[in-house]
């Protein structure tokens, strides 16, 4: 996984290319300068590589001096996290003194940088974008970000220029753990209690930890790489750069973590930026423990527990095969509980089921309840095989793998979570045509 920053004056287009890349809209593109205001955050694949694109917003710009500032904060802010930096500028309007400015900024910076002249819908502009050499930075490519013209061309050189899997051997077969969750709910706390150390700076401040921290543990017989996040906020809560930039090394911890231990306050329950952090983790298709914390400030009565892990599941629903532990880190309840649960989260990840023990399985329950018949077409399953992926991925192989419908494809995977311990990661289930 790398990152790639987009930045560029106001209105030259990097909200359109963003989601161009990403494949949907979900950065507002607008005539009006300025439009994007908080830093958008997607993911996108090319030629069989992943990679994260961050659209970096609009500018304040009532004086020059302060646009020059907000320049200046937002591009360093993406050259320091981003692995390749795409500057695009307008071939319409050509070079600006705003332009020169965040070349000169790119100039200085070790990171590769791709200038993308957006707006060349015909072939009499491509010429125009000639005179962008002047800005230093190596050749332009021409691009239309609005049709899609010239994006792959982009995509090939953004490929060339990230940098290739450089995984420490060491530290590549140790599971990766992170500690995700909203500010303040107690996940440096944990840390130094799975520790037994004061490691991390703990107080009742909201966003006290700003960077991911990242130590080895090896104890009782546990041997992984523990890594405490900063809390990740709703975005439009980013105020400080500084917050922004602990948010991004946030996202990248879960990117690169095998189990994810999302970390809730059982004062405030489940809310909609703990469903954001939920989400995330399943898009990543990473192993996830929820650990519900300060459980001893709770008032319980008889179903208590009970109620309160049917709502979470609830929420999190249809992915509900996810392990629920209450805790009190203060006074040091049931963390261990939480570390065994997530070191089984990622024997589960790892789980790999011969394709004779499948088809032996699966194939009898496929048998007594087949895929429903559509527009008068039967399915016929014949083989199952797991493929070699990260998380757990299978393979069914059938006749008419475009008729098979998703509450199918659940039902499947319901029938290989009760027969195989897949708790606490996600499956897949692909249709392949036999």
């Amino acid at each position: 996984m790398g990152i790639v920053a987009i930045v560029g004056r106001p209105n030259v287009g990097k909200s359109t290319l963003f989601n161009r890349l990403v494949g949907k809209r979900q950065a507002i593109v607008d005539q009006t300068a300025g439009v994007t205001r908080d830093r958008h955050y997607g993911k996108t694949d090319w030629n069989g590589r992943e990679f994260s694109i961050i659209d970096t917003g609009g500018y304040a710009h009532n004086t020059d001096d302060v646009f020059e500032e907000q320049i200046r904060r937002q591009v360093l802010i993406a050259i320091q996290e981003s692995d390749v930096v795409v500057f695009m500028v307008d071939v319409q309007t050509g070079i600006t003194d705003y332009d020169q400015s965040i070349a000169g900024i790119l100039r200085k910076s070790e990171k590769p940088v791709i200038v993308a002249v957006n707006k060349v819908d015909h072939g009499g502009r491509i010429f125009d974008t000639y005179e962008f050499h002047a800005l230093g930075l190596g050749e332009p490519i021409s691009i239309a970000a609005a049709s899609g013209s010239g994006t792959g061309e982009l995509l090939d050189r953004i490929l060339e220029e990230l940098p290739g899997d450089s995984t420490v051997e060491e530290e590549h077969d140790i599971p990766h753990i992170a500690i995700v969750g909203r500010p303040n709910v107690g996940k440096s706390s944990l840390t130094n209690a799975f520790l037994g150390e004061e490691r991390n700076i703990v107080t009742p401040v909201a966003g006290t930890t700003r960077d991911a921290i990242t130590v080895r543990y090896n104890k009782f017989g546990y041997d992984f790489m523990l890594v405490d996040t900063a809390g990740l906020r709703k975005k439009t809560k980013n105020r400080e750069d500084l917050e922004f930039y602990s948010s991004m090394r946030a996202v990248r911890a879960i990117e690169y973590s095998d189990v994810c231990i999302l970390m809730l306050d059982a004062t405030l329950g489940v809310e909609s930026q703990d469903m954001s952090i939920f989400q995330l983790i399943l898009k990543n298709k990473k192993g996830c423990v929820i650990a519900v914390n300060k459980w001893d400030l709770l008032e319980k009565e008889t179903n208590t527990l009970k109620e309160y892990t049917s709502g979470i599941l609830a929420r999190i629903a249809p992915f509900t095969d996810v392990p629920v532990i209450f805790t009190s880190v203060v006074k040091k309840q049931r963390i261990i509980n939480v570390l065994e649960a997530a070191a089984k989260v990622f024997e589960n990840r790892n789980r790999r089921i011969s394709t004779s023990m499948l088809n032996q399985v699966m194939l009898p329950e496929i048998e007594a309840y087949p895929p429903p018949a559509i527009k008068g077409k039967f399915i016929k399953i014949k083989y199952i095989t797991q493929l070699p992926t990260a998380c757990p991925s299978f393979a069914f192989f059938c006749n008419l793998p475009q008729y098979v419908r998703e509450d199918y494809k659940r039902f499947l995977e319901n029938k290989l979570r009760s027969h195989f311990d897949f708790q606490g990661t996600p499956v897949q289930i692909f249709m392949r045509k036999k």
